[in-house]
């Protein structure tokens, strides 16, 4: 027993020294492209658009669609200079800039152009240069008189772009926009507002898609669990915790009270995957040790739900509900994970004498992605 828990005990000591490696990596390697948020606010005759960006690299002129990180770009330099300049000067150079930056923000109704003007900008003060300064640009335009819905994208070069429109009653939408994509038609303004039904619905099918099929991350961790034991109990526990821990962070982090970069958080995610991989391999196990370990693994879990939720964003009016049915689609998906391992290898398998070498090579694999992943989000960042 005792030398389980040594055994134990220096994984997590492993785990907790690479945590402090990761976070000084990702200090260094800050300035991956990120997404900009773009609120729309669409009234029978205007449109308003509140996004959240670094106005640095449309200024700088870097093609945000052709690179993964700042440094990639032989713009870089000029990009890094901007970070360290005040407000003011930085307002005034995007300003400077916008008669060519202008026609990039695209918004179409009724067949025609729009065009948008700026109606404020908010440049946070200077901190650390190292970091993306995320600014608030709010342009307006009038729209034609035809009650015409709206379709909003902008240039390739600016980026990834989440949009939200949450003023459509049950048309709302909230969507990840690939460089150079344009939205859906939008409608104005005039439908009822979502009904707490549609909103939960509506969360619960993308907290389902946060995990199948997108989150490959989450579902190796939840692999990692399910190859723990044959047994039933151990992976109820586990579940039980981790479910019961994520709920937690995903609350809080949701309302504000927690704010984790995810250029900590992603390491993090990646290196908890190794670590239940590399416990699965262990000789002894200790049922309690590992649903204490799950359940601080779920803390973390849960700040990287909330990120995904803090970018799509809750149901205005509906923040319980939306919660609610996207944590409750986030357990939907991690049963589905179960009930595939199980159908796939667990039924054929579990009881057969080489099931162990099973569990073990696959918990092999799951690890070396997670190492992989580890790496790739910070030393290659």
């Amino acid at each position: 027993m005792i030398r389980c828990m040594r055994q134990h005990l220096a994984a997590l000591l492993l785990l907790s020294t690479a945590s402090i490696g990761l976070l000084w990596a990702t200090a260094l390697h800050a300035h991956e492209v990120r997404p900009a948020i773009a609120d729309a606010t669409i009234t029978e005759d205007a449109i308003n658009l509140q996004i959240e960006l670094a106005l640095e690299g449309l200024i700088a002129g870097l093609d945000l669609s052709a690179v993964q990180n700042t440094n990639e770009s032989e713009l870089s330099g000029m990009y890094d200079r901007m970070r360290a300049l005040e407000p003011a000067a930085l307002e005034q150079a995007f300003r400077g800039a916008w008669p060519g930056l202008g026609p990039g923000f695209r918004v179409e109704a009724g067949g025609q152009t729009v065009t948008l003007r700026i109606a404020e900008i908010r440049v946070p003060e200077v901190g650390d240069p190292e970091l993306p300064r995320d600014s608030v640009l709010i342009l307006t335009a009038d729209l034609p008189p035809d009650g015409s819905p709206v379709a909003i994208g902008w240039r390739a070069a600016f980026g990834p772009l989440i949009l939200r429109h949450a003023n459509g009653g049950e048309d709302a939408f909230a969507g990840f926009l690939g460089p150079g994509a344009i939205s859906p038609p939008l409608p104005r303004s005039g439908g009822d507002a979502e009904g707490a039904v549609q909103s939960f619905l509506r969360y619960l099918v993308v907290g389902v898609e946060h995990i199948v099929p997108k989150g490959l991350d989450h579902i190796l961790f939840v692999l990692g669990l399910y190859f723990y034991s044959t047994r039933l109990a151990p992976l109820l526990w586990q579940v039980t915790a981790f479910t019961a821990a994520h709920t937690v962070t995903l609350a809080v982090a949701t309302l504000g009270l927690i704010n984790v970069p995810a250029e900590i958080v992603e390491p993090l995610i990646a290196a908890s995957i190794v670590y239940v991989a590399i416990e699965n391999l262990l000789p002894a196990h200790s049922t309690i040790w590992r649903t204490g370990v799950v359940f601080a693994f779920g803390l973390l879990h849960g700040i990287g739900f909330a990120s995904v939720l803090g970018d799509v964003g809750l149901a205005q009016g509906q923040f319980v509900v939306s919660l609610i049915g996207f944590n409750i689609g986030i357990e939907i998906g991690q049963l589905l994970v179960i009930g595939a391992a199980w159908i796939g290898v667990g039924y054929w398998f579990s009881r057969k004498p080489y099931y162990p070498w099973i569990s073990r090579v696959a918990s092999v694999l799951i690890g070396c992605v997670g190492a992989w992943w580890v790496l790739e989000r910070t030393v290659l960042a």
